[in-house]
């Protein structure tokens, strides 16, 4: 078992999850299927968003109330959730550029957009694990113990399972071919990578859930599981091709909800943490006393394989084929591209 879901509230933190899954999936039609929604969703909503921001951290700054106690400013203060939020809205906004083919989004050196900002977000969360792994090296040699607190009030465990997820990130940049391989759909609804195929999105996976287990526990069960199943779940029924759309999408979107939202996760009857707490509780004000950090380190070792694995298989092809794998596709015999490419302009 990966989370605590038993009890009284077990029911509640199903339904969580259905609802999360299914409101991302139908946030991400909304979004993609018009420019309309695109432009809503990634340009007005976040304008919006930041003015509230900048709103709150200069009310608290001037010692307002309603601003120290605001849920945003309490739950969500850290670097990283302000980074992943931006970060996947400018991809959000680059994929619309290309797909509808706005401004330089015609141009072909724009193409390699999609490498960059996917890249971009990854090596965010690989510092992130590192800062982790850091963290409870230094705890270990404080108390004796890997619990440290974070800037949210989250306690984590740092340990070798950040240091070896975050390699795992980083070869996963690796893993990402045909970097100019960018296509509209032939109803402009998508922009496609079809060289990204499902042994991309599965190491991807892997790799991002182990990260938001580690990393965001009290929020994995949505944010990891949720999140990561909604835009492949798309890709593998009606939008092949179209995966990174999809998931830069939905994480804009759950970044938005959850950073104005925080409670959801924290402090309501759909609140679930995974089974690293030991104690059965996630109490800022008391340091865990035990930690079960099992799993944390299967994760790591098989999100560390599976980007081994597909590694290896891209440079196996790339040598069959005498092809550079970042200029060129190579995944072209697979049925996956094939569906892609069916779809393309």
């Amino acid at each position: 078992m990966l989370f605590q879901i038993y009890g009284d509230t077990a029911g509640w933190q199903l339904l969580g999850w259905l609802l999360v899954f299914a409101g991302l999936v139908l946030a991400n039609e909304v979004a993609r299927r018009t420019p309309q929604g695109g432009i809503f969703c990634f340009l007005i909503l976040p304008a919006g968003l930041t003015v509230y921001f900048i709103s709150i951290y200069v009310g608290a700054a001037m010692g307002a109330e309603w601003a120290l106690t605001n849920p945003t400013y309490t739950h969500m203060n850290s670097w990283f959730h302000y980074a992943k939020l931006y970060a996947a809205t400018a991809g959000c906004i680059g994929f619309m550029m290309l797909k509808y083919k706005w401004g330089v989004g015609k141009t072909h050196w724009f193409k390699a957009f999609p490498f960059v900002i996917v890249a971009i977000n990854i090596l965010i969360a690989v510092g992130s694990d590192f800062e982790s792994g850091i963290r409870g090296a230094m705890a270990l040699a404080a108390t004796g113990e890997r619990w440290w607190l974070s800037s949210e009030n989250v306690w984590l465990y740092g340990g070798w399972w950040n240091w070896v997820n975050g390699i795992a990130g980083i070869l996963n940049i690796l893993c990402m071919t045909g970097w100019w391989g960018i296509y509209s759909s032939k109803k402009r609804d998508d922009m496609l990578w079809p060289d990204m195929t499902v042994l991309y999105i599965i190491a991807y996976d892997l790799w991002n859930f182990e990260y938001t287990y580690n990393n965001l526990p009290t929020h994995a069960w949505y944010c990891g599981l949720a999140l990561l199943l909604a835009p492949t779940f798309a890709n593998a029924l009606w939008n092949k091709g179209g995966w990174i759309q999809n998931r830069a999408n939905t994480l804009a979107l759950w970044c938005m909800f959850a950073q104005v939202f925080p409670l959801f996760q924290d402090a309501s009857v759909f609140s679930t943490i995974p089974v690293l707490y030991a104690d059965g509780v996630m109490d800022p004000t008391v340091r865990p006393t035990a930690a079960d950090p099992t799993m944390q380190g299967v994760i790591a070792v098989l999100a560390l394989a599976a980007n081994v694995i597909v590694l290896a298989i891209i440079i196996k092809r790339a040598v069959q084929q005498k092809k550079n794998p970042y200029k060129n596709e190579i995944f072209t015999d697979t049925s996956d591209f094939r569906q892609a490419m069916a779809r393309a302009e």
